[in-house]
Formats: structure tokens, C-alpha cells, sequence
């Protein structure tokens, strides 16, 4: 909870209090009190900002002021009416303050984490059409595939600007953004009303930090469904370390996307075979070289922007999670331009002609992966195998990090996380743990473990510092586990 819902929130009991065992001819009391209670009131509304959490608490406090204000005014009047009128009504008042303080705690206006690096960090967003591709995904023959990415990178923030807000700052586009969510979810909108407040840690639009070096680059790409949204805080981390960061919405796979004319795209993904898998996974891995093709003239001021002669591409990284790091592992084998890559807990969708990967590669799965890896076995040498298919792609795929261990290459897995501890869904809720896609670690723990191996492997790789996470066990994250050769 915020801090005035907080106050809101005692100060609301304390007039319950008062009400309930204070004497009428305490007339100070509940003077203070109700003057009390309105300026927080006030402050928390105006300032702070209504959220619907909070609505039984609003409509008991604003109840209570008027009750103790009408006994500071009517003293002795009516005692056997109002003792009747607290006896009542003060123990579903109780309740109905439990129920919306439990609300506001576990749906609370989420802030991202702090990076640590030492850097601050600046974002701008760019809107991108590949003319050469159609748009397959879509009824209209003259669609072409359109792509919104956000770039992050190291800033003076010299404008002294205020941190972004995490969800689209324009009322119009925000309320389009949280319709597409609440529809995929079937969940009224007024639900996702409060995410208006979150805050990132990035300055929009600010100055590059000058360099006398240009910045390593690194490539991030979402899972299916989701939204680059969803690994704001991990590009954050990577800027304030000194990489510029871009993340990718590969349109009509996210919950939403938003375009600057105000359009906002949904989900229309169709993946029900692994001929669909690929025939996907080669679309997003074309989206992923054609944002690096624009990022290179970004680069060299073909297109004009504060990033010419900033960004080093002989140092590029790409990761991602889910079918976002299955497609970080393919475009990282195909692409000639990018030198290291990380795929976050995802399946991967090609794995024909992809034994031997001579390039840095890590795999970082989640708790589960180690149990999963004995099932597999199990399954793969018993006479029970239901789809002959989907275990040869699974045992091919079991091949290809065999190779990556012995190639420069880590597997690991974190124990205590599911497949969303990869992502900021974590710190959305507490109440997301109760779904099972987010383990029983803590969110700020998970997230921290990720962020910093993801940035040691990529230092070592793309900067040539660092390597003392990747290198083995540590002490430091004991929930971190390596999986040798001879395992897979």
C-alpha cells in the first residue's frame, strides 16, 4: 500500500474507534479526528490517486466523518439510536476494511526495482514497418508487418525529467490497452484501472550518456502472449550497466500492442502444431533481423536519432523468454551479427541443423527443470511414448545444450522459480503465486538472480569483463544449479 492509503486506512479505524468507545462529551477527539481524516482523504485522492482497492475504505471513511461530526454537533441526542447504530454496523465495518486493505495489499500499485548498476537510464519508443513482409497474421492482403520497439540506454538525464510510467501515459491509448488485457481475460476493465500509477526507473527521451566507447547492444524478445511490458525491469538493469537494450513487440503475439496512430493490436497467434511453432518462430526471428537491420542505420545516421555512432555492433547480445528465447537461440545460430545469446526458460521451436552452435549461448530454465529432465528420460527409454514427435524434437533439443555445455555455453536452472520468474509479472501481485506460473521464491529475489546472471554472462562475452557467476556454483545464489553435459 501507498502511504496515504496506509494513513487512510488507521485513520479510518481510529474513527471507528472513536465511534464505537469514545464518550460523546470527548468533543476534542473527534474534532481532531474528522479533520484528520478529511485532509488524508483529500491528499490520498488528489495526489496519491483513487484506485478501487480502496472503495469500501473511501465510502466508510467519508461514513464515519459524517457520524462523528453529527455527534460533535448533537451531544446526548439520540444516544440509544446511535448505540444501537455502532453496535450494528461495527463489526461489518471491520470486515469490509479487512477486505479492502487485503485488496490493496495484494493488487498493489507496483513499482519497478531499482537497477543497480550506476548508470541512470533513458528509453525512447520507435515504430517500425518492414516493407519487404506481409502481414500473414492479419485478413488485409496489403497489411505489412509493423513493429513497435522501445530502446533503452545509459542517460545523464540532464532535463531532470520525471521517472515514466510503466503503462501508456495517454488516457485514450491507456484505457484501449487495458480493454485488450481485460478482454483476453475476461475481466471487467475498471480491474486493471490501478496500473496507470506504476512507475519504471527511465527518463523518456533523454539524452544518451556520451561515451568515448560506443555501447555493447543487446536484442530482447517477450514470450508468446505476453508483451515486451513484461521485461521492462530486465532492460533497465542491463542499461544502467552500460548496454543499450531493445525489446521487441512482435505484433499480434502480445496481449497489446500500441501503435502512435492509436491502434492497439491484440493477440492472433495460431500455434497448434510445431509446423505452426516454426513456421512462427521463422517470423519472429525475421522480426528480430529486421529491427537489427534498422538499429545499424540508426547507427550509422541513415536514420537520423541521438544513437549514431553510440551503439557497438561488433558486440551484440540477443535473449529472450519463452518462444521469445527459443527465438533468441535462432537468430543467435543464424545471424552472423549477434555474438552471444540467452534463452529464458523457453522450449525451442527449430532444432533441425542446430547441433553445433559456435557461438557463447546459456540456457536459464526454471525449478522444475531438473525433475522434468529425469521424467523425460524416463518416458523416452519405456514403451509408453505418446507422441513420437514432440519426443524427438525434446530429445534433439536435450542434444543442442549437450553441445552448448561444451561450446562455451552454460544450462542452469533456479530453484524456487516457475516460467514467469523470468519476467516482471512477479511483482505485479502476490497473489500470482497462487496460479503456479511463479514459484515460491521471492519476486525481487528471482528477479535479481536473473538480472544478474543474464548481465555476467553478457559482460564476459560482449565486453570482456565479468565471468565469475557463469564460471560455477556460488555461494552468493545457492538456488542456482548447473547442469553438466552428462546430465542432458
Amino acid at each position: 500500500m501507498r502511504l496515504f492509503e496506509i494513513l487512510l486506512a488507521l485513520s479510518c479505524f481510529a474513527l471507528l474507534i472513536d465511534v464505537l468507545f469514545v464518550q460523546t462529551n470527548a468533543r476534542k477527539t473527534g474534532l481532531v479526528l474528522t479533520i484528520g481524516s478529511t485532509v488524508i482523504f483529500l491528499i490520498q485522492m488528489f495526489i496519491e490517486g483513487y484506485r478501487w482497492q480502496m472503495l469500501l475504505i473511501y465510502i466508510m471513511t467519508g461514513l464515519l466523518i459524517i457520524i462523528v461530526s453529527s455527534r460533535h454537533f448533537q451531544m446526548g441526542k439520540n444516544r440509544k439510536s446511535r448505540k444501537l447504530l455502532k453496535y450494528s454496523s461495527a463489526s461489518i465495518m471491520v470486515i469490509l476494511m479487512a477486505v479492502s486493505v487485503g485488496l490493496s495489499v495484494y493488487m498493489p500499485v507496483f513499482h519497478l526495482p531499482k537497477p543497480d548498476g550506476p548508470e541512470q537510464v533513458g528509453t525512447q519508443t520507435f515504430h517500425l514497418t518492414d516493407l519487404s513482409r506481409d502481414e500473414v497474421l492479419t485478413e488485409d492482403e496489403s497489411d505489412k508487418r509493423e513493429l513497435m520497439i522501445q530502446i533503452w540506454y545509459p542517460t545523464e538525464n540532464k532535463d531532470k525529467t520525471k521517472r515514466g510510467l510503466l503503462f501508456p501515459k495517454d488516457k485514450e491509448m491507456f484505457k484501449k490497452y487495458i480493454q485488450t488485457y481485460s478482454t483476453s481475460l475476461n475481466l471487467p476493465d475498471f480491474m486493471f484501472d490501478y496500473w496507470k500509477y506504476s512507475k519504471t526507473n527511465t527518463y523518456e527521451n533523454a539524452e544518451i550518456l556520451p561515451s568515448t566507447n560506443p555501447y555493447p547492444l543487446i536484442l530482447l524478445s517477450h514470450g508468446m502472449g505476453t508483451s515486451r511490458v513484461l521485461h521492462a525491469s530486465q532492460a533497465e538493469n542491463l542499461a544502467s550497466h552500460g548496454y543499450i537494450v531493445v525489446t521487441i513487440d512482435h505484433t499480434y503475439s502480445t496481449f497489446a500492442t500500441i501503435f502512435p496512430d492509436g491502434r492497439v493490436t491484440d493477440y492472433k497467434t495460431k500455434m497448434k502444431t510445431i509446423d505452426e511453432r516454426r513456421k512462427i518462430g521463422s517470423m519472429w526471428t525475421q522480426d528480430v533481423q529486421f529491427v537489427m537491420d534498422q538499429i545499424e542505420k540508426l547507427n550509422s545516421g541513415v536514420i537520423k536519432s541521438q544513437f549514431e555512432g553510440k551503439i557497438d555492433l561488433d558486440h551484440v547480445g540477443a535473449m529472450g523468454h519463452s518462444f521469445g528465447g527459443a527465438t533468441a537461440f535462432n537468430t543467435t545460430y543464424l545471424d552472423h551479427r549477434i555474438k552471444a545469446g540467452v534463452n529464458m526458460d523457453g522450449s525451442l521451436f527449430e532444432v533441425k541443423n542446430r547441433d553445433v552452435i559456435n557461438k557463447p549461448f546459456m540456457f536459464i530454465r526454471s525449478g522444475s527443470f531438473k525433475d522434468w529432465l529425469v521424467d523425460f528420460k524416463k518416458d523416452k527409454n519405456s514403451d509408453n511414448e505418446i507422441n513420437n514427435e514432440v519426443n524427438k524434437q525434446l530429445s534433439d533439443e536435450l542434444s543442442i545444450m549437450e553441445n552448448v555445455t561444451n561450446h562455451q555455453g552454460n544450462v542452469i536452472y533456479v530453484e524456487g522459480t516457475q516460467h514467469f520468474n523470468f519476467t516482471d509479472l512477479q511483482f505485479y501481485s502476490p497473489l500470482i503465486k497462487l496460479t503456479g506460473i511463479t514459484g515460491n521464491m521471492d519476486g525481487k529475489r528471482g528477479s535479481d538472480i536473473v538480472n544478474q546472471y543474464v548481465l555476467d554472462f553478457f559482460n564476459t562475452y560482449l565486453k570482456g569483463t565479468g565471468g565469475d557467476l557463469i564460471q560455477g556454483p556460488n555461494g552468493k545464489y545457492p538456488e542456482v544449479k548447473f547442469v553438466e553435459s552428462s546430465e542432458l
